[in-house]
């Protein structure tokens, strides 16, 4: 059996440690003993992306994603955008993006070069917060994988972003039409009835964590601003 080597550690603001290991040819996030992602079971991350830009209707979608850490997700975001689209990663570990351009710079390829995206280091409830407030544009899409699921485990203060307040505010930062998409482990009866008590029409999707049909059964809700 291949032996766990760590590669990178890095401190969550307000959360615990992360730990960047190796596996072969393969690279795992872990935070503790949890494994929060890996570079074998992306495809619900993708999905996570893929998923929403189809539901998506405006012409030059603004889409906001929460979360970088490996990078699939923004970059299945950046492979089907539409011409004029643009997308922003919110990420409050700035280690993440060192790895990005060190030992993971295999999967990052050219997408932080990108114009059509950014990478800010930001909580993205904070810039919910702007685009609510009128500081920043609305959104078409706002993407959550910021945890394992709608619960801070990351951090404590991701925890707003599952309450009836933070999804209320994550309404509020869409334009007619745009989607909140949350990505989660596991599905979650409770949070799925507080999403549909916002008003909004929610889909809640199972997908596989492997492209080959194979891997864990991951939950996305998708819900739609009327």
């Amino acid at each position: 059996m291949l032996p766990r080597e760590t590669v990178a550690t890095a401190q969550v603001p307000g959360g615990g440690t992360l730990t960047l290991v190796s596996h072969g040819r393969d690279h795992v996030v872990m935070l503790g003993r949890d494994e929060l992602m890996g570079t074998r079971m992306q495809f619900s991350e993708e999905q996570l992306a893929v998923l929403t830009l189809e539901r998506v209707t405006a012409r030059r979608p603004r889409v906001l994603v929460g979360g970088y850490g490996l990078g699939f997700t923004y970059r299945a975001a950046l492979a089907r955008l539409p011409e004029g689209g643009s997308v922003t990663v919110a990420e409050v570990v700035h280690d993440i993006l060192d790895w990005a351009k060190g030992p993971l710079a295999h999967l990052t390829a050219d997408s932080l070069e990108d114009p059509r995206g950014e990478i800010v280091i930001a909580d993205v409830a904070a810039l919910i917060d702007d685009a609510v407030d009128g500081t920043t544009r609305k959104y078409d899409a706002i993407l959550l994988d910021v945890d394992n699921g709608p619960d801070g485990i990351v951090r404590d203060a991701n925890d707003r972003l599952y309450t009836r307040t933070g999804i209320g505010k994550a309404r509020d930062a869409l334009n007619p039409g745009g989607v909140l998409a949350v990505w989660s482990a596991a599905p979650d009866p409770a949070f799925a009835r507080r999403l549909r008590d916002s008003g909004m029409a929610v889909d809640e999707v199972t997908v596989r964590a492997r492209p080959n049909n194979k891997g864990p059964r991951h939950t996305i809700w998708f819900a739609t601003k009327g």
